[in-house]
């Protein structure tokens, strides 16, 4: 039995947002993740997307590709649904950005324990995302709640506390024990880089490899840590998600600065080596 590394590519992450430009049709967006070499898509999903993860599905079975699915539910209602959803598409789990989001940690935690538990009557796995303007906004509150639901999964999407947090280069050591917490409780993880000030940077400019190096040594620290709590035949999943503008930084014609699609497939090559340092043990 082997451990083995799934790499999605995000359908968001595939808009182009051009000014005077449409979008490209679904069927040409997935045939490029496709074509590149990715393992699966991840769609986004509302309510008012379920049409779309419709849609997409024949064209999933086409190309041979796998499904995640990030959620947006807004009450217990909604997440019923969208669990639903997700294992009719044979997802391994839904990955939660909660839209109920109360101030206080017990009623956060009452949301989790309760979705939970309806994750469980649905038959899907659920993960929670660490993401801004969600149920998991802030690392601070995060961090209350792994230590008050010991079985709370998470689906680390880092770049969102870096900017939460505003960490600044080089982290101190309590700042790296708060996301080794966070690491040792993800069981899916999401590839954007971000920096203390910009959720998303262009990983290739130079004024940005620190941060770069910095994400490297998270994923492959996460790598680690799941491989030890996983079972031996497990399935880790890497989502790389690289925002559209505004997302992803304009000039003053409205279009990007660097080339995301490009960006990602060196994620992936990266992250795949990453995985692969993990099946040996550290060298002492």
């Amino acid at each position: 039995m082997v451990q083995t590394l799934e790499v999605h590519q995000s359908l968001w992450a595939m808009e182009r947002r051009i000014p005077g430009e449409a979008e490209r049709p679904l069927e040409t967006m997935i045939a490029e993740i496709a074509e590149a070499g990715f393992d699966g898509v991840c769609l986004d999903l509302a309510m008012a997307d379920i049409p779309l993860a419709e849609a997409a599905r024949p064209l999933l079975d086409k190309f041979h590709l796998k499904c995640l699915f990030n959620g947006f539910p807004k009450d217990d209602e909604e997440l019923k649904t969208l669990l639903a959803v997700a294992r009719d598409h044979g997802a391994p789990a839904l990955s939660v950005i909660g839209q109920l989001m109360p101030r206080d940690v017990p009623a956060m935690a009452d949301v989790i324990r309760r979705w939970m538990d309806l994750a469980d009557v649905a038959g899907l796995p659920i993960l929670f995302e660490t993401h801004r303007h969600g149920l998991l906004n802030d690392l601070y509150p995060t961090l209350d709640l792994l230590d008050l639901i010991p079985e709370l999964r998470l689906n680390a999407d880092l770049s969102h506390f870096v900017v939460d947090r505003e960490f600044a280069l080089p982290l101190t050591a309590t700042d790296e024990a708060m996301m080794t917490r966070v690491l040792d409780r993800s069981w899916a993880f999401q590839g954007r880089i971000a920096s203390n000030e910009q959720v998303q940077i262009q990983i290739g400019f130079p004024q940005f490899a620190g941060w770069v190096a910095r994400f490297e040594a998270w994923w492959e620290e996460g790598f680690r840590s799941w491989r030890a709590r996983a079972p031996a035949d497990g399935v880790a999943t890497f989502l790389c998600e690289l925002g559209p503008p505004p997302y992803a930084i304009t000039g003053p014609d409205g279009r990007e600065l660097s080339d995301r699609f490009a960006e990602a497939l060196q994620i992936r090559e990266r992250v795949r080596a990453l995985w692969a340092a993990t099946a040996s043990p550290v060298k002492t």
